[in-house]
């Protein structure tokens, strides 16, 4: 589990929230997002509420400076040997 500290948090229902935890995910959580329907960018924001147990409208509300944190997250689960910013 990957924990990710929010600069801006985001309220989840009527609770600010300070930190997304990110599970390390399964080949069968990529195969359920690939198998959605929408463009790249709506899958990946299906695969990260996924992983972090919340609502693709909960992930929609994050502030993209926090959102390229959790991409890196995402990155590193999926290209390990990759360098975390």
């Amino acid at each position: 589990m990957e924990k990710v500290k929010l600069e801006n948090p985001i309220k989840i229902d009527g609770v600010l929230v300070h930190e997304i935890s990110l599970r390390r995910p399964k080949v069968r959580d990529r195969l359920l997002v690939e198998k959605g329907n929408g463009i790249d960018a709506e899958k990946e924001v299906n695969f990260i509420a996924n992983l972090a147990s919340i609502t693709p409208e909960d992930v929609q509300e994050i502030d993209l400076q926090d959102y390229a944190k959790i991409q890196n997250v995402l990155r590193s689960f999926l290209l390990p040997d990759q360098p975390q910013n």
